[in-house]
């Protein structure tokens, strides 16, 4: 199968420090892909490569067409999203009004489109299908500042799905959460990608990481280190090495990380 992205020798530069070397990562449609790395690994700086908010060198193919060389806003017109490690919502509106917000893509013509195409109803329309995969119909009604922090990282990914896109690129979005929000955000992100939502996933919640997703990266001084199923990665000696230190304790930590994970799901099915 194709990739929806295929970025190839990703490589960024501040000045003379190299924050990325040629990294190569590819995601198809539907699937969930990790990216993992210790701090300064270069994970956040990929994703501003991937949706042009640094220069970079190398090739962004999305969905068949070269985006190398757009901005910003073109790519996330094509359906190339992401969300920020800081979750800026309008506190002045409701969870819905929000991801109606993103729905609604205006145009010189949008006055008129709303009125004869019924642009807004579809806007409308587009942020309950958010609220019903994530299962915010209970906070939809409420102001954001209302909400603790793991729901106001689900509404973050909401409003990324509200705007129809194809690829979500997700930048830290356990970062704070507990324990139990954590489990509840990786069971509705597996949902989103069940549905055919392709994600990339930036987390340092490495339980978070290997146990939903489809394929991990890990990346080190912005170098590859290695790809592969999240089985195959917990054991790659240079992953441990690098990521936790040393072989040993690493996968023990690995192993312990994924069994409490694990276990914790189990109790919450039960």
């Amino acid at each position: 199968m194709t990739a929806l992205l295929q970025a190839s020798g990703i490589t960024v530069s501040f000045g003379s420090v190299q924050a990325l070397a040629g990294v190569d990562l590819d995601v198809r449609a539907g699937q969930l892909v990790g990216l993992i790395g210790p701090n300064g690994a270069g994970k956040t700086t990929f994703i501003d490569a991937i949706t042009g908010f640094v220069p970079a060198r190398g090739r962004v193919m999305f969905d068949g067409r070269d985006i190398s060389a757009a901005p910003p806003h073109v790519r996330s017109r094509l359906g190339l999203a992401r969300t920020w490690q800081t979750i800026e919502l309008f506190d002045d509106l409701t969870v819905h009004e929000n991801l109606a917000v993103a729905a609604t893509r205006p145009t010189v013509g949008s006055s008129l489109g709303e009125l004869v195409l019924g642009r807004r109803q579809r806007a409308e329309q587009h942020a309950d299908d958010a609220v019903a995969l994530l299962e915010l119909a209970e906070f939809a009604g409420r102001m954001p500042s209302e909400l603790p922090q793991g729901k106001r990282k689900l509404v973050g990914v909401a409003r990324a799905l509200a705007g129809r896109s194809k690829l979500i690129l997700l930048d830290e979005p356990a970062s704070g959460l507990n324990t139990a929000e954590s489990l509840d955000l990786g069971q509705r992100l597996r949902r989103v990608a069940d549905e055919g939502v392709a994600m990339l996933l930036v987390d340092h919640d490495m339980g978070l990481v290997l146990n939903i997703c489809d394929e991990v990266y890990v990346i080190d001084f912005g170098h590859l280190l290695a790809h592969g199923p999240p089985g195959d990665v917990r054991r790659n000696p240079a992953v441990l090495a690098a990521y936790l230190g040393g072989p040993a304790d690493a996968a023990q930590q690995l192993d312990g990380e994924t069994a409490a994970s694990s276990a914790e799901r189990a109790g919450e099915a039960q």
